[in-house]
């Protein structure tokens, strides 16, 4: 039985090619992974136990003492995991696979009211589907499964037969998980939404009006940029229509295939609809046409499983007032698009739910628009390595093959890898937008449009210049450094006098600096 093995820990100066701080022990999930030779993404932080009498962290390390070394058995280990590195169900799914479960009902036996065997005992059922050999608790206090002071909890459902308060933030096909980082933390004490209400409130509500539909359209035309395209006016517009109706009624499947629709403006070269097909982000040896993936999507049998898993999650947060509304978002959007259920459209869909679950979570107001694609567009590679963060430790996972047609086959069972994973990294990008977003790019705006609205009056009140021409007028004086160029003065605007222009470009300058 693996519970009585005492070989769990290892010394390690390298584990599965991730550098420690130091030489020392594995304990906790790096243990388990070791000892059950798990072929899993590596959680992004592992436990070490060095010999010195220090605890510190690294981006990858959690440092421990000699005296939090755990009991050398697998409840040791798990009890461990749970207590000081909070729950990683994909790594946990792989470990109950290669135990029997007559293993797991042995352990929880010998403390059944214990708060880790209660929480394995839950873990193990609701992650395997199948009840265990165990009566039902009938004493004992209720606990927490999900740490809260680790990891993001939402509204705890009581399990009676455990007395468990299950606080999963999400259903079982479809859990991402969230860690309270410092940097989660802080940014979550800044209320940054009610900073947002307090900006609105200062500022008219005809400038408001005009800085939300310009970024609007900002926005619209940034989340096509970063797929490579440059559409049309009229089919930016259109988009930026659709991202203006988020949040007025919930997501379902119909509902995400009618923003397919308005995303795909030409439909003749692509499949419309949930793929029936696999599917892969990257390149195309030029030699040969085969696949070189960055990222390799869902099996399309496994996409309506878990679009109805991220579904049912965006329902449960939603109704979780408590519920963090940018991690909760964060947990949908970046979820959506690495399922990518769809042959295209993924991606301006995927930033659209950012918008959609910040609305419905009531953390901006009706008609504000976060330009989240247009900070993504500023912070691209950012941006490519938080969606590498997820894709580059699942290729390894996956094994696959090319097609006659040069797409891929994959040919083991790959849907844990996208019901469960360590959303942290995509929670800390998107909060760094919401910061920029609320700290300059929406005072930015704001500033402008009254600026322009005081060069606007001195226009009409000394040239009496209809609104179009303004415009004109500003854009070429921002085009060039505050001054009309030699074209400009001879052609647009050849009816001003040389000492007019001057007094314009002065005006101009003395408001915008």
């Amino acid at each position: 039985m693996a519970s009585n093995n005492n070989h769990f820990s290892q010394k390690i100066t390298v584990f599965h090619e991730r550098t420690a701080p130091e030489e020392g022990s594995i304990v906790g999930y790096a243990a388990l992974i070791g000892f059950f030779k798990l072929e899993v993404p590596l959680p992004d932080r592992l436990a070490l136990i060095s010999q010195k009498h220090k605890q510190y962290e690294t981006q990858e390390w959690i440092v421990f003492t000699p005296r939090h070394q755990p009991e050398e058995s697998l409840m040791g280990h798990l009890t461990f995991a749970l207590k000081y590195e909070g729950i990683e169900l994909g790594v946990l799914k792989k470990i109950f696979a290669s135990v029997a479960p007559i293993d797991i009902e042995s352990i929880i036996s010998l403390e059944p009211t214990g708060q880790y065997s209660k929480r394995i005992w839950f873990l193990y059922e609701w992650l395997m589907g199948v009840n265990l050999d165990l009566k039902d608790l009938s004493a004992g206090n209720y606990v927490d499964l999900v740490d809260t002071k680790l990891q993001f909890g939402s509204h705890p459902l009581p399990s009676k037969r455990h007395r468990i308060r299950n606080n999963l933030p999400g259903v079982r096909e479809f859990c991402p998980l969230v860690r309270k980082t410092s940097f989660l933390k802080n940014l979550i004490e800044l209320d940054l939404a009610q900073q947002i209400k307090v900006i609105i409130g200062k500022i008219h509500p005809d400038v408001m009006a005009r800085t939300a539909a310009f970024l609007l359209l900002k926005d619209s035309k940034a989340s096509y940029a970063i797929e490579g395209e440059k559409p049309p006016q009229n089919r930016a517009q259109r988009w930026g229509r659709a991202i203006g109706q988020a949040g007025l009624k919930p997501i379902d499947k119909n509902e995400l295939l009618r923003l397919q629709e308005i995303v795909i403006d030409n439909s003749r070269f692509t499949k419309m609809g949930w793929r029936t097909d696999e599917g892969f982000i990257g390149e195309h040896d030029r030699r040969y046409g085969t696949p070189i993936p960055d990222h390799l999507s869902s099996k399309w049998q496994d996409v309506s499983s878990l679009i109805q898993g991220l579904i049912d999650t965006d329902q449960k947060l939603e109704k979780d007032d408590s519920f963090d509304a940018v991690v909760a978002a964060a947990m949908i959007a970046f979820g959506f698009v690495f399922i990518h259920p769809f042959v295209d459209g993924n991606g301006r869909i995927h930033r659209y739910l950012i918008h959609h679950v910040l609305l419905r979570k009531e953390y901006v107001s009706k008609g504000i628009i976060f330009p989240v694609s247009a900070i993504i567009l500023n912070e691209l590679d950012e941006y490519r390595r938080v969606l590498e963060n997820y894709s580059k430790p699942r290729l390894d996972q996956i094994d696959w093959k090319p097609t006659r047609d040069n797409n891929v086959e994959i040919l083991n069972d790959t849907i844990d890898l996208y019901r469960y994973f360590d959303a942290t990294k995509q929670a800390e990008f998107l909060y760094k937008c919401v910061l920029q977003t609320v700290e300059k790019t929406i005072p930015e705006e704001v500033s402008y449009l009254e600026k322009y609205d005081l060069m606007k009056e001195y226009l009409d009140d000394h040239f009496e210049m209809p609104d179009k021409i303004v415009a004109l007028l500003v854009r070429f004086l921002e085009q060039n450094n505050g001054e009309l160029s030699e074209r400009a003065k001879t052609k647009e605007f050849q009816e001003l006098k040389n000492e007019e222009i001057i007094v314009i470009e002065n005006k101009y300058k003395e408001i915008f600096g």
